[in-house]
């Protein structure tokens, strides 16, 4: 059994890995009251890598445990990688926290693979007596492929989805504190932090202090402040075709075919229609909002747009195959 005395806790370990909740650390105290310390704290050296809870209400009580020492740590870095190894495991881990989990190792591992190929990199020197020397020489090794190069790859560790791999790097990106501690507490979904993670941090504050109500209706503007900019991207794009001569009037001719092609241009502005019916007027500049902070906002949006302009553009694309189809 080791003693407090031979332990070492240092906090970047402590606080690596989010911590339990109020009611997870006490559910953890009753069973260890009730039967003891039965998993070992993980040490490297002296130093405590798993079991930073168990071990203070161990020493909090003067419960007895058990420490195991990990043979294959070499730096730091590997004491990262497994830790977030042993989470991304557990079940009680959060999707959130797993994504986030993912995502922190494939900084790791990519930041480690850019080292290696540095290393292997011949200095400039050398290179040029390589080429003069007449001696062969051996190949460089190729550093390994990074195992979480992908979003794909990122959501398969995590077990989420790619689209939520996406939504969590924008959240570690734009949202401020006070927002990632309400994904985190389980008071907002991830899909609707990123939402609202596209607003200026006074209204993410603003958002997070009015409760789950307030945060969900957050959401919902941003949400239909971006339909509808995509709606309007919609009629500017079939506009800019109409003017270019894809849904041009022909010259008159025989009725028939000039009632084929009114019902025509009838369908393509009904399609247009359906795409924005359901969406609600674009946000307006908020009471004591800057002129220059509404624009800021809308950039935002509209930044985020233009990863769906390919979309906008085949549904067009296909709005005029529907129209060249009929007035053929």
């Amino acid at each position: 059994m080791s003693t407090p005395e031979h332990i070492t806790v240092k906090e970047e370990l402590r606080i690596y890995i989010d911590p339990l909740t109020p009611d997870e650390h006490e559910a953890l105290e009753r069973s260890i009251l009730a039967e003891g310390c039965r998993d070992a704290l993980v040490l490297w050296g002296d130093v405590l890598v798993d079991g930073h809870n168990r071990y203070g209400i161990c020493v909090k009580h003067g419960i007895p445990f058990q420490t195991t020492q990990h043979p294959h740590f070499k730096s730091m870095e590997d004491v990262h990688l497994w830790m977030i190894d042993q989470h991304l495991g557990r079940r009680s881990v959060s999707d959130f926290q797993r994504g986030v989990l993912a995502l922190r190792k494939k900084e790791i591992l990519a930041a480690r693979a850019q080292s290696v190929a540095h290393a292997a990199a011949p200095e400039p020197c050398a290179a040029e007596a390589s080429v003069a020397s007449t001696e062969p020489t051996t190949a460089v090794t190729k550093p390994a492929a990074d195992p979480l190069g992908s979003r794909e790859a990122i959501a398969k560790a995590a077990r989420i989805s790619t689209s939520t791999v996406t939504q969590i790097e924008k959240i570690q990106k734009s949202a401020t504190p006070e927002l990632v501690a309400a994904v985190k507490a389980g008071d907002i979904s991830i899909n609707a932090a990123a939402a609202v993670a596209s607003l200026t941090a006074e209204e993410q504050v603003a958002a997070v202090a009015g409760g789950r109500k307030e945060l969900r209706q957050a959401a919902k503007q941003v949400r239909e402040a971006k339909a509808q900019a995509r709606a309007a991207a919609v009629g500017a794009l079939l506009a800019e075709d109409k003017a270019e001569g894809g849904v041009a009037d022909a010259a008159p001719q025989e009725a028939p075919q000039e009632v084929v092609k009114e019902a025509a241009k009838e369908a393509t502005k009904e399609a247009v229609k359906d795409l924005a019916e359901p969406i609600k007027p674009l946000a307006n500049q908020q009471e004591g909002e800057s002129d220059q902070d509404f624009i800021a906002r809308l950039q935002r949006i509209l930044a985020d747009l233009q990863a769906q302009n390919a979309q906008l553009k085949a549904r067009v694309a296909e709005l005029n195959a529907t129209l060249a189809a009929v007035t053929a």
